[in-house]
């Protein structure tokens, strides 16, 4: 280990933040020059460019065929997204939760998310299985854009009547075109600087390639979604700080996923481990939004710290899991999880009257 690995890994940071302020700031702004609700703007632009780096890392393990790695980038980003991300950013400020994600968007979380364990249960995401989830995340993104000018909700159509009457100045479009493209700029160059000297610190310390993707690669790659969900959360923006999470997710499924499957010549392998928990896990964070979600259409506080401590739970059994690989303590991480929180969100909910707010 260099003075160069640790300089790689605070110098990424930096362009992380500052990254993650420019592309918040420029979207949130193009947003009201286009129209465009800033969820759509959070699910599309800013969930495809905080997930560069989920692509780029994929491409290149599913290429070197370094399956394990491919794979544990998205599984384990995906896991990060919901658990970590999701539950700093509701910590700092309760999170609004937008109609359509409740309706439409988690919903396809969490069936691409099934798609995962579906495709990969024969021990690999084939060329044919990888084109088709690709496919679906050309789709899924042309609908977004067809839907949110289609959208007939009147809060829906007043949000994007006060879009409209913003400015649409030429010259202050090119600088907001400009910053994001900075911001993505800097998101993708601070994450490989982390990624590479993370992986290089793993490496040295005996770490499995599954092990180095489901946690220092994929925490790594998801440092944008991170620090753009707790700037848009810390600015206000809860349309962008959820809604880069759940398209982040999306997105990893079927672009980066379906890119890495359809481009390498054997697909991208999926080990027993994986299918055994690692998928299972990611099937079931995706599936605890729905409640979370649902109930009074915020992510509160106290719902923020409850997926933090499953994040918390969960690295605990890789890490534990890593010292002795005979101890099985999943459960505990995954059906159960799930059950308390459909039982904490129902308690917190029936604790207050309707006019309280969401602490």
């Amino acid at each position: 280990m260099t003075i160069w690995t640790v300089a790689a890994l605070v110098i990424g940071l930096v362009l992380l933040v500052g990254g993650a302020e420019a592309l918040v700031k420029s979207a949130s702004k193009l947003a009201a020059t286009a129209g465009i609700s800033p969820l759509v703007i959070g699910l599309t632009v800013v969930a495809f460019g905080t997930s560069a780096p989920e692509l780029t890392v994929s491409l290149q393990a599913s290429l070197s065929q370094q399956a394990d790695i491919a794979l544990g980038n998205v599984v384990g980003s995906n896991i990060c997204n919901v658990l970590l991300i999701l539950g700093i950013s509701a910590m700092i400020a309760p999170l609004v939760v937008a109609q359509q994600l409740i309706r439409l968007d988690v919903p396809i979380m969490i069936g691409v998310s099934a798609l995962v364990m579906l495709f990969g249960w024969d021990g690999q995401i084939g060329r044919s299985d990888g084109v088709i989830l690709f496919l679906g995340g050309i789709a899924y993104t042309l609908f977004l854009l067809y839907q949110s000018r289609r959208d007939k909700d009147p809060v829906v159509q007043a949000e994007y009547a006060q879009f409209e009457q913003r400015s649409h100045s030429s010259k202050e479009t090119a600088l907001n075109v400009g910053l994001l493209v900075v911001g993505l700029v800097m998101l993708i160059a601070g994450s490989q600087l982390l990624i590479q000297s993370a992986v290089t610190i793993a490496t040295l310390l005996g770490v499995s390639e599954l092990m180095i993707g489901l946690t220092v690669v994929a925490v790594g790659t998801s440092l944008p979604e991170l620090a753009t969900s707790v700037t848009a959360s810390l600015r206000g923006e809860s349309d962008i700080a959820v809604g880069n999470v759940v398209g982040s997710n999306i997105f990893n499924i079927l672009v980066v996923l379906g890119l890495s499957g359809a481009v390498s010549p054997t697909g991208t392998g999926v080990s027993p481990a994986a299918i055994a928990f690692d998928i299972p896990v990611m099937i079931a964070v995706a599936a605890m939004c729905l409640p979370i979600c649902f109930t009074g259409n915020k992510i509160s506080r106290k719902e923020g710290a409850l997926l933090f401590t499953y994040y918390l739970l969960y690295v605990g059994y890789l890490a534990t899991n890593m010292i002795n690989p005979g101890l099985s303590w999943p459960i505990w991480i995954g059906i159960v999880p799930v059950g308390l929180t459909l039982l904490t969100l129902l308690s917190w909910r029936t604790e207050k009257s309707p006019d309280q707010s969401i602490t």
